[in-house]
């Protein structure tokens, strides 16, 4: 099940960007790796992550929200979730 954030719909190839994998990390890493991946990029890249840390679904949103990145999507996957963040 796919949930989109803000009103937007995924781009086709949108997740084309970089992937960064997180799984097996708990709170607070997913957010904490995901902060220092994203300084190193340019604004409006995109960046997918994959984690399997049930927080994530809490706190990734959370963390975009606060740092001005935009939250493409957000889906459940069958070991955790997967998010599409686009670079604010």
């Amino acid at each position: 099940m796919e949930v989109l954030v803000q009103g937007l719909t995924p781009v086709p190839g949108e997740a084309l960007g970089e992937t960064y994998d997180l799984r097996g990390l708990k709170c607070p890493l997913p957010v904490l790796k995901t902060r220092k991946r994203l300084k190193s990029m340019e604004t409006g890249a995109s960046l997918t992550l994959e984690t399997t840390d049930p927080l994530a679904g809490i706190d990734i949103p959370h963390f975009c929200s606060q740092d001005g990145h935009v939250l493409l999507s957000s889906e459940r996957t069958e070991t955790g979730h997967r998010f599409v963040i686009r670079k604010g």
